[in-house]
């Protein structure tokens, strides 16, 4: 048996986490013991499938994105809790946890952006660029945990939980503005948020990348001397 590699450092920076710790702590010994990381995992996909489902439905009508709403909810309840349920109980599967809340973290963000794309509020092109945007961003911290240990659950002062209250409240301006709110040129008022969030990431991306790739020439120039 291989010993497995020693788990990257969490890296928590965005506004809620301490309140958002609290929360979670206190949620840990009053779930029931039945209550898996396992099953909080699905629970998050699931409710993931229910935000796209809502988002795909306001077609017929704007009422369905109060599933979305309600899915964010849980959302956040099973990907947070997950986890952190695993640690607190101690039964913690480094490799096998890393691999499979990942996976489930970018199927669900393609099944939630994916809905949006379809909804009357979004257009799929953009949605799409989003999600790529997203996948960038994974791709980024995968590769800082893989060379400096370190993994950064969130970037400018934002992370999951941000985005999920974010989209909540978009969510229910969707529903209240219509899909032709600050419509021009072919783009509503949505798209064009949605446009300039994916395109401040992709600026981070690019900047993240060009400050840690000179830490790193530099940590290998001095391995060099010393050899």
């Amino acid at each position: 048996m291989t010993t497995p590699p020693a788990p990257p450092r969490r890296i928590q920076r965005n506004l809620l986490a301490r309140g958002e710790q609290r929360v979670l702590q206190w949620l840990c010994p009053r779930l029931p013991r039945w209550l898996s990381p396992d099953i909080l995992t699905a629970l998050a996909l699931a409710s993931a499938i229910a935000i796209g489902a809502g988002y795909l439905l306001s077609n017929l009508s704007a009422g369905w994105l109060a599933l979305a709403v309600a899915g964010f909810v849980v959302h956040w309840f099973g990907d947070s809790l997950d986890g952190t349920i695993a640690r607190y109980r101690q039964i913690e599967r480094p490799r096998y946890g890393y691999f499979i809340d990942h996976s489930c973290d970018a199927l669900a963000t393609l099944l939630i952006l994916g809905g949006l794309g379809a909804s009357p509020y979004l257009r799929v092109d953009v949605a799409l660029f989003a999600v790529v945007v997203y996948l960038l961003m994974s791709v980024h911290t995968f590769l800082l945990a893989k060379v400096s240990g370190n993994f950064p659950l969130s970037h400018l002062g934002a992370g999951p939980t941000e985005a999920r209250i974010l989209l909540i409240v978009l969510t229910v301006a969707m529903g209240w503005l219509g899909p032709d709110f600050g419509r021009l040129a072919g783009l509503n008022a949505f798209d064009v948020l949605f446009t300039g969030m994916s395109a401040v990431l992709v600026i981070l991306f690019v900047v993240q990348t060009l400050r840690e790739g000179r830490t790193l020439a530099a940590a290998d120039r001095g391995n060099q001397t010393i050899r």
